[in-house]
């Protein structure tokens, strides 16, 4: 009898640690994690009840980085001109008014002469003055000096070297020498030259740019693009960067392969991360409101196999468990979520702490 009762007690005592394993192993299998109200605290862990919110829908489209031509000049020879020499190089930064090319011009040294000769006649007359010389004389040799002055300033000298000259009183300073000078401060973006090289009037031998702004057009429907105005925010993603943009302008006119509409955004580009030529991608706020489920970026995290997932609240404060959602996009530190019912708990701060401890517990924290 006694032994009959120890085996059912031994029995007894087997099936209850083997329902006890069970329920370990299905725990473990769902993956929830509790938490002390200690461990929370320490963590700086909170929930949210999820909750509809009020944003403006996003266009997500292509886009091209292009230079801003606002901030972009064109250095060009106004006098068939020789080029003898550079003052920078391709990619360099620069400041107004900072020589980049010298130029060797017959019709800068013809200007350069005829100036000499009505500056020295200038000179003489004001010494003479109106007393001694006749009034049309001294009318004359003013607006020829004048004139002579204007000639070689548009074809290319600057005030200082123009004063260099006048100053010197030297006629075999008339030799025809003159500097191109940066006329905004850039980087330079394009050289087209090469020395000894005899240029025309326009031609472009170098362009410098601004690159602090640049533009962005973004290739969007025409459908798409009715929906965007002026001024909406935008954002510019590439590269695992991200900055902030604008809408400054709406092409009226469809691109004749691609069949859409070009919207034009400007961003800041304090860093230099883009430049001219790179494909990005862009998010445009539309001026349509639209019902959302968002939670902060920071709540949103990849799992071990790369989905996105949050931490939601089981039935006891403490207890969390991984579940996947679908990310729609990130606006302003705010992730757009799928995925979850309207009051669903999720934590909002500490997250990675409790993603942590569920891997430090060994459970399976990718959950379908």
């Amino acid at each position: 009898m006694n032994i009959n009762l120890i085996l059912m007690l031994l029995v007894g005592s087997l099936l209850l640690n083997s329902a006890m394993a069970l329920e370990n192993h299905d725990e473990h299998q769902e993956g929830v994690i509790k938490l002390s109200k200690e461990q929370m605290q320490a963590a700086g862990i909170k929930v949210k009840s999820l909750q509809a919110e009020t944003l403006r829908s996003v266009i997500n489209a292509p886009g091209e980085v292009k230079l801003n031509r606002y901030k972009t000049v064109s250095i060009t020879p106004r006098i068939t001109a020789q080029i003898i020499g550079y003052h920078v190089v391709l990619g360099q930064e620069v400041k107004t008014n900072q020589p980049v090319l010298t130029l060797s011009s017959v019709e800068m040294a013809e200007a350069q002469g005829a100036l000499l000769v009505a500056d020295s006649e200038w000179r003489r007359v004001k010494k003479l003055g109106r007393k001694v010389v006749s009034q049309s004389r001294y009318t004359q040799a003013k607006a020829n000096w004048e004139l002579k002055k204007a000639k070689v300033k548009a074809y290319g000298m600057t005030e200082q070297q123009l004063n260099d000259l006048l100053t010197s009183e030297d006629f075999s300073q008339a030799d025809g020498i003159f500097d191109l000078v940066a006329t905004q401060n850039g980087t330079v973006l394009k050289e087209n030259y090469i020395l000894g090289q005899q240029v025309e009037p326009g031609y472009e031998l170098m362009r410098i740019t601004d690159e602090s702004t640049l533009w962005i057009i973004a290739n969007v429907s025409p459908a798409d693009a009715r929906k965007v105005s002026i001024g909406n925010n935008a954002s510019i993603n590439f590269d695992g960067h991200k900055l902030s943009a604008k809408v400054i302008q709406l092409h009226h006119s469809l691109d004749e392969i691609t069949r859409t509409t070009g919207i034009r955004l400007e961003a800041n580009n304090p860093q230099e991360l883009l430049h001219p030529g790179l494909f990005v991608n862009t998010s445009i706020e539309t001026s349509t409101d639209s019902q959302v489920l968002t939670l902060p970026e920071s709540a949103v995290l990849r799992s071990p196999d790369g989905d996105w997932q949050v931490l939601v609240q089981q039935d006891e404060p403490g207890e969390f468990k991984p579940v996947e959602i679908k990310l729609i996009r990130v606006t302003d530190g705010k992730a757009v979520i799928e995925g979850l019912a309207i009051d669903t708990s999720v934590v909002i701060e500490g997250a990675f702490f409790v993603q942590s401890e569920l891997a430090k517990s060994g459970f399976d924290i990718h959950n379908h």
